[in-house]
């Protein structure tokens, strides 16, 4: 095999992301045949060269899974929680691999979450200039304004700047109504802070699709394998939003298209 660089390897090997990667290595954390490694650039061969992490040896990487979980509420979405609260990674009964999330989901909210073993995989789906559009259904305590839905598609200043453009529709007209939202970017707690910017409290969230993977009918805590075509739909559509992220559209700040999709059937199906 011929030799690639260490941060590639280490995520290869399902330690951790590429980005995540490049930090062990400058922490000095990484060592090559008993020599610790701190430039970035430097290169390796996993079949042939002693390669540690954390005093850890690599291994060639298992066999890539891709997994989609309905993650529950009251989950944390990491592999361990200093208080002790239950992880989604206790719901993967049975998979054997070390896996870990692709992003996150925080406590309260439910829905779809990616986990693999594939470092490269994970990397594409969460660097900013692929992000893969992501989907919601959100309860909230009343209705917003015409114009308030308006700001808070074309942007809603958050901690100092502004979010980028986002699709929302109502789902389910009531007191209490049910709003599709489709995010382009993925700041913590953004969905909640922006009803908040309008003086309305989420009840529920779920997530209902990455990119062109919809959840589907998995209850919650269920899971599943995606298969070839599902994984491989997920990798162009995040080359293709690559491509556009520099598109004159977005720079401009307009609404991407298709950002304003029906509500759809998936949203009829999703609501509880």
């Amino acid at each position: 095999m011929p030799e690639e660089r260490l941060q590639k390897i280490l995520s290869r090997a399902g330690i951790t992301s590429r980005r995540k990667a490049e930090q062990m290595i400058l922490e000095g954390r990484v060592s090559v045949n008993g020599t610790v490694i701190t430039e970035l650039g430097s290169k390796g061969d996993l079949e042939k060269d002693h390669i540690r992490a954390d005093g850890k040896l690599l291994r060639s990487p298992p066999k890539s899974i891709y997994i989609m979980l309905n993650k529950p509420r009251d989950y944390v979405t990491t592999l361990h929680d200093p208080e002790r609260r239950p992880t989604v990674m206790e719901l993967l009964r049975g998979v054997k691999e070390r896996v870990y999330p692709v992003g996150r989901l925080d406590y309260h909210s439910e829905g779809l979450l990616l986990l693999t073993n594939d470092g490269e995989f994970a990397n594409a789906l969460t660097l900013a200039a692929s992000h893969l559009p992501k989907t919601y259904l959100v309860k909230v305590t009343g209705a917003i304004t015409s114009d308030q839905e308006q700001e808070f598609r074309t942007g809603v200043p958050l901690e100092g700047r502004r979010t980028l453009p986002a699709g929302l529709q109502m789902a389910h007209r009531a007191k209490n109504p049910w709003y599709e939202v489709r995010l382009y970017e993925g700041r913590k707690n953004q969905i909640r802070m922006m009803f908040k910017h309008f003086g309305r409290l989420v009840e529920k969230l779920k997530r209902v699709a990455i990119g062109p993977l919809e959840l589907g009918p998995l209850k919650p805590g269920e899971f599943r394998h995606l298969d070839g075509r599902e994984v491989e739909g997920l990798r162009r559509a995040a080359r293709r939003r690559e491509r556009q992220a520099g598109s004159r559209t977005e720079q401009h700040g307009k609404i991407p298209e298709g950002v304003l999709g029906a509500a759809s059937r998936r949203s009829s199906r999703s609501r509880r």
